[in-house]
Parts: structure tokens; sequence; C-alpha cells
């Protein structure tokens, strides 16, 4: 495995060669376009940083948990886990920060503990892969594919705590 980007490169640049490709003209020329997505892609970053913290400091997190700990307990979600589902979509670090916390609480063979991970595990950072992805763009229905990915985020969720009852 170790030999691998090593000869992935060489066998690149050979291509590149024998098809006569410029390759330092290509390379800057990818690196320049890199340079103009990151610009684009700053902005969109700060915000969904700037609206986790704004979330967590208004206390905002703490009583939409409050709020919504009965409603996931009824699709069989631990009233526990209702920060961390709340949090993972927005922020990765505070979401595993979340749930290094509730394996020193609860234990890391308690059925909390593994569902939490579960959960973790199966679920992304919405909000920033959302910006990342859609930051070159210029997307008209943007919210549609963020609606589904949430809601298939949920249904994971869901099915992970359903899962690890039988685990």
């Amino acid at each position: 495995m170790a030999l691998l980007i090593p000869v992935l490169f060489i066998a690149v640049f050979g291509f590149a060669l024998f098809k006569k490709v410029k390759i330092y003209d290509e390379f800057s020329a990818g690196a320049s376009d890199a340079l103009k997505f990151v610009v684009k892609l700053i902005p969109c970053l700060a915000a969904v940083f700037m609206m986790c913290e704004l979330f967590e400091v208004s206390a905002l997190s703490d009583k939409l948990t409050e709020l919504l700990s009965p409603v996931f307990s009824f699709f069989g979600i631990p009233p526990e886990l209702t920060k961390l589902v709340l949090i993972k979509p927005f922020s990765g670090s505070g979401s595993l920060a979340y749930l290094n916390g509730i394996i020193e609480k609860y234990g890391a063979d308690s059925y909390i503990a593994r569902c939490a991970s579960v959960c973790f595990g199966s679920s992304e950072t919405v909000f920033y892969i959302s910006a990342v992805y859609f930051a070159g763009l210029k997307p008209k229905k943007l919210a549609a594919p963020i609606i589904i990915v949430m809601i298939s985020a949920f249904l994971t969720t869901v099915l992970s705590c359903f899962l690890c009852r039988f685990m």
C-alpha cells in the first residue's frame, strides 16, 4: 500500500508524457482553479461555523433538545441522544465531543453508547458538506437536497437505534 501513491503518480505522469500534455501548465491551471474555489468557499464555511456557535451559545440547542426529546422518544431514539442528533448536521467535532461524553457517562458497551456511536457514524455534517459542495455553484433549489439528506439522516438514526436494541 505504501507504494500505491508513488506508482499512481508515476503512471499519471507517464500517461501525460505519452499524450504530450504540458504537465506544469495543466498543474498551474488546476491550482489556480482550486484557489478560486477556496475563495468562494470561505464565506460559506464562515457562515456555517458562526451559525454552529450561535446555536450553542444562545442556548437554542438546549431548548430544542428539551422540545424534541419526546418526539425522538416516540420514534425510538433515546432522549440522551437528542442533542447529538441535533448537533451532528452542523458540527462533526462538536458531535464527536458529545459522543465522547456519552461514552464516558454511560460506558462503551451500554445501549446508549452503542446507539450514539452508530448514529454518529451513520450521519454526516450536512450543512458543512452542503457549503463545500454548493460553494462553487449557484443552485436554484438548494433546500430540496438538504431536506432529503436531513430526512434520510433522521431515518438512519431511527433505524440504528432500533437495530442496537438487538445487538
